[in-house]
Parts: structure tokens; sequence; C-alpha cells
């Protein structure tokens, strides 16, 4: 029986848990930030905060708020904790760290001040081996047991077929890669242009607009990717092109929704305060975007537009006017 440690207790490390436990075969262990959320956790089952309406199965799955323990509990260390706090959690925890525990990164972003992805910011922290899980999965449907296939990347393919074994269950199919770069841009990336396809959205712009955005947006996302070492053919699998069709078109995007409600005209600070705590990583993720775009002199004229409605008031309107009225060029 492995042990598993999930560092985050928010929608998606509550449904991997969930996932887990479904499988069986392991020891799962569920660290919570808040102690509320901890207690809210023990006495109902569920996490009526982040995921309601999805029962926890109590008897394989254990909860603390207790860091040091959920660290000393995991062979294996799932950190779901937003992609800002990635650094600081891993380093209260570096010192007690034993070299054969392997860390997995499940956040979504890139560290706003270092441009760095979280593997980066794994390893600048730790010396432990570590991978990357990514790919089209909402939180609520992986909960709720539909059919869903994600990747898990590693630069050491024992451990992605390790975590392949793991992870995999009758509702939850794992394809392994080496391409650690490309899996993990191609899920930061991606919600910079689900911001935007919402933002068409919430314009109510039509089908044509919607499709062309996120055509577009692929193209993005693989010049970054590939500058930073990503491979082609990982944008366009599971990690790439598949992540990207879903958090642009799913109801349950929390990205899209933002774009949706920036289209609208409602202002960033309030949509946010809306979530209730919970997180769009694309926000963050459009500032280390251009600033890695910046590094590697690549072209991001929707990144760029998203940036300027996000952190300079720029009217969504004038933004698609940009964008279409940019000099052609071609595909």
């Amino acid at each position: 029986m492995s042990r598993i440690s999930i560092l985050g207790a928010g929608a998606w490390g509550t449904a991997l848990a969930i996932s887990l436990a479904r499988r069986g075969g392991h020891d799962v262990l569920l660290w919570a930030h808040s102690i509320d959320l901890t207690r809210q956790l023990n006495d109902y089952g569920e996490n009526r905060q982040y995921l309601p309406g999805h029962v926890i199965p109590q008897d394989t799955i254990r909860y603390t708020s207790d860091l040091p323990t959920a660290v000393e509990h995991g062979d294996t260390l799932l950190c779901v904790t937003p992609s800002q706090h990635l650094r600081s959690t891993l380093a209260a925890v570096a010192p007690i760290l034993t070299r054969n525990q392997i860390l997995v990164s499940a956040s979504k972003g890139l560290e706003e001040t270092t441009l760095l992805r979280m593997t980066q910011v794994i390893a600048a922290v730790t010396r432990n081996p570590c991978a990357v899980l990514s790919g089209p999965s909402f939180a609520q449907e992986v909960a709720a047991a539909q059919p869903t296939a994600i990747v898990v990347a590693s630069s050491l393919p024992f451990i992605a077929q390790q975590l392949q074994r793991d992870f995999s269950s009758p509702s939850l199919r794992l394809y392994t890669n080496d391409d650690v770069a490309g899996v993990e841009l191609g899920g930061a990336l991606k919600n910079v242009i689900a911001l935007a396809a919402g933002v068409v959205h919430g314009l109510d712009l039509g089908a044509n607009t919607s499709a062309a955005l996120i055509t577009r947006g692929i193209a993005e996302i693989t010049r970054l990717a590939l500058a930073c070492g990503g491979r082609r053919e990982t944008l366009a699998g599971l990690a790439g092109l598949g992540d990207l069709v879903l958090t642009s078109t799913g109801s349950l995007s929390r990205n899209r929704l933002v774009g949706i409600e920036l289209g609208r005209g409602r202002k960033l600070p309030d949509i946010l305060a809306s979530l209730n705590g919970k997180v769009a990583e694309g926000v963050r993720s459009t500032t280390g975007a251009l600033g890695l775009a910046a590094r590697y002199r690549v072209e991001m004229p929707i990144t760029e537009q998203i940036n300027a409605i996000l952190h300079h008031s720029k009217f969504p309107k004038d933004a698609i006017r940009d964008l279409m009225s940019r000099p052609g060029r071609d595909e």
C-alpha cells in the first residue's frame, strides 16, 4: 500500500483524494491550510467550501492541518497548493523531506516573480525527484468518476510509470510523458487563453470568434513552449490542446468565468472576491507568460491584450478590435 499525502484541500486536491480513495490500495492523507476546513472535512465528510456535493470516503482518507505531519506521512507528496504558495509551503518542510519522497505538482501556473514552472520551483527548494500532473480535468467531474484522461510527466521515466500505476483507475486514465516543460506550460498558459475565451463570450461574440481565439491561442502557447524546450506534439495532446479546449469552453472553468465577467464590464477585484477563496490561475500566469515571452522574444498578442484588460483597465471591445486590426501574415 502506497502512502500519498495531498498538500492542498481545494477542489482539485479533494477530487484527487476522492479518486485515489475510490481506486483503493492507498493510505491517503489530505492536508488543509485551514484548521476550520480540516474540522469541516472531519465533521461532514464533504468539502463544502470548495467541492460541495461530493462525499469523501471517510474510511480511506484522513485529514490534518499540520504540514509536517502530512509531509512525514507520504511516500508521494501531491502538491495542489496555488502556484504562488508552492515555494513557501515546500520551504517550510524542506528540512524534513527524505530523498526517497516523490514530489508531484498538480498546480497549473507560473511563479510570478521568477517565471519558473512548478517543477522548477520544486527543484529550487528541494533535491527530491519530481513530476507534474496535468491535462483536461475539472475537479467536479473527477470527483463524480466521470471518465477523464490526463498526463503525468517526469524526466525520470520510472517515476512517471510508478505514478501512472498509482493514480490510474477505471475513471481516471494517465498517459506518461517526459516533456515536463511542454506539459507544464500547456497547463499554465491555457488559463490565459481561457480568460480571453471568456471575454469573447461575455461580449456576446459568436462561434466564429471563439474558434479563431482558441485556435490562435494554441499557436501562441506552442510558440512559447517550443522556445522553452517543450515539444510540439505535447502541445497537440491532452496537456495542450485538450486542456485548452476544456478550459476555454467548459461551464465549470473559473478562468473562463472571470473572462466572461470582464467582458460584461465588471472590475477584476470584484470578480475575484466573488470566487470566495477559489483561484483563477490565469490572472497571475498572464504576467509570467509575458515575462517568458520577452525573455525568449516570442510574440503573444492574445496574452498581451488580456494583460492590458486585467492590469491596465483596457476595454475588452478595444482589445478585440486591436487583435483584429493587426497586420496580415501567414498562418
